[in-house]
């Protein structure tokens, strides 16, 4: 072998582990600015519920608790929020649905992360990206894994129907700010390095 074709193997190898490297640093940082992004996604849900769907605050979280809780938290925390008490609170349920709501967007972040830094994105073309992807995971969880995670948890319509129980417009709109707010998050990490 001689000394240009190993040199080029080497290179060849340090190229993919550098990739592997940055692909492994972005779905790191994809993964905290999933977990910010779903917090202000959250926020959103949750006043909306307080405000013009008049189901209450915490009732967002009830919502995504009953993947694998009984509905019970989200039926009462919506009567009680139709009948003007917003603020119905059971601990449990609503840290459970804080949890699985932060683990699905630490998921989508760190996909997200990835798919960003192997396409080079920068700028404001990485928060439109994040824009664009809020649209496919709004697209993807109302059409394809909310239904199949709710068959296989078997929860039933709340899980499989969220996107409709929540209202389209509100469902889609919250999908939307995460994904500005995770290009953000991840276009601050750009700028601070």
């Amino acid at each position: 072998m001689s000394a240009a074709s190993s040199s080029g193997a080497r290179s060849a190898g340090g190229l993919a582990e550098s990739t592997a490297r940055d692909a492994g640093n972005a779905a790191v940082w994809g993964v905290g600015a999933g977990i910010g992004a779903s917090l202000v996604m959250a926020m959103y849900a949750m006043i909306a519920g307080v405000t013009y769907q008049d189901t209450g605050f915490f009732t967002p979280l009830y919502h995504i608790a009953s993947l694998w809780a009984a509905p019970d938290s989200m039926m009462t925390s919506m009567e009680a929020g139709m009948a003007g008490d917003m603020f119905t609170f059971t601990f449990g349920p609503a840290v459970l649905g804080a949890v699985i709501h932060m683990m699905t967007g630490a998921m989508y972040g760190a996909l997200f992360g990835v798919i960003a830094a192997l396409t080079h994105v920068r700028g404001a073309v990485l928060v439109l990206g994040g824009l664009v992807w809020g649209a496919v995971v709004f697209a993807f969880s109302a059409w394809i894994g909310l239904p199949v995670a709710a068959a296989i948890f078997g929860s039933g319509d709340p899980i499989s129907n969220m996107a409709s129980m929540a209202g389209w417009g509100t469902f889609l709109t919250e999908h939307l700010i995460f994904g500005v707010v995770l290009g953000l998050l991840l276009l601050g990490r750009r700028v601070s390095r």
